[in-house]
């Protein structure tokens, strides 16, 4: 069964990508007509070179911290009792198939919790160009590296048996999780190299290094965190991640270990902005994370290295 949101849909811009606009500006249409025909022979060639996976309009502060984006959502559920290796869930997905595929992310919620903890992510996300699955785990008091396997598990059902997966470009996926689903996301990435894109919500977990993760990975803390306190947490996941890793670290400023439970515009901002830059390569969101945040009412401390070279 299928709900269908009443978020109005914009249309997504079609304007020329940068690098032919940039040609047509340095030689003009008579050179470049001189030049064998390019305009008229290659235009779609050129567009597909500049990043065939960039989706939507060009993004603004104001319409990455908006509570939808510009693709209408619909929604589906997913039993416990068709899947096997998690619990089920919520898919999120845009209605439209005019713009081809999009990339996917699977949510874990936390220890005790279930997917309605971190539902507001499925609308909010998938509303800018994703397919997004909030998930339930097999009990509410499974460990890091369960949940871990079971994001990897929701990501095959989604791309390999549900019903948007010819939506979805297999090769463009990425894991979320809060708390405990946290400290699972970066098992999972452990786990599956291939993922393009990792971010911790509040991450708890009791192995605080990570050298070996390849996924760009954006790591979300809170100041006033007593659960998974940020300097026994979120600092050393961050710190023990590759220097060479585009890696980025968010500190939550006047927030606990559970606002990622609720809408919250800085948490949505940048793991938007994570998530297109690195599983749709979109270029066009680094603005947002480059030069670095910094400190406001809401961002207590924001570490990363940029530029970003995935």
């Amino acid at each position: 069964m299928q709900q269908h949101s009443s978020v109005s849909a914009g249309t997504p811009d079609r304007r020329q990508p940068g690098r032919l606009r940039t040609r047509l500006t340095r030689w003009g249409m008579a050179g470049l007509l001189a030049a064998g025909g390019l305009l008229a022979s290659q235009p779609m060639a050129a567009q597909a070179a500049d990043n065939p996976y960039e989706r939507g309009p060009e993004p603004t502060v104001s319409s990455i911290e908006a509570s939808r984006g510009p693709y209408a959502v619909s929604q589906t559920t997913v039993s416990s009792l068709g899947v096997t290796g998690f619990g089920g869930g919520t898919i999120y997905y845009p209605t439209s198939t005019a713009d081809g595929t999009f990339g996917a992310v699977a949510i874990s919620p936390g220890y005790t919790a279930y997917q309605s903890s971190i539902a507001w992510l499925g609308p909010r996300l998938a509303s800018q160009g994703f397919v997004v699955f909030t998930i339930d785990t097999n009990t509410t008091l499974d460990q890091p590296d369960s949940r871990g396997r079971q994001l990897l598990a929701a990501l095959d059902y989604l791309t390999e048996r549900s019903s948007v997966r010819n939506r979805i470009d297999s090769s463009r996926l990425g894991v979320m999780g809060h708390s405990m689903g946290g400290g699972g996301t970066l098992e999972a990435a452990k786990s599956r190299p291939s993922l393009q894109a990792a971010i911790p919500l509040t991450g708890w977990n009791l192995d605080k290094s990570w050298p070996e993760l390849t996924t760009p990975t954006l790591v979300v803390g809170a100041d006033g965190d007593t659960i998974a306190p940020v300097a026994t947490h979120s600092e050393p996941f961050y710190e023990s991640l590759s220097g060479s890793l585009d890696k980025a670290y968010l500190e939550l400023n006047g927030a606990s270990h559970f606002t990622p439970n609720t809408s919250n515009t800085t948490i949505a901002k940048y793991s938007i902005s994570w998530l297109k830059r690195f599983i749709d390569n979109d270029t066009r969101y680094e603005q947002f994370l480059c030069p670095l945040p910094r400190p406001s009412l809401t961002i207590e401390e924001y570490r990363g290295n940029c530029p970003h070279t995935s």
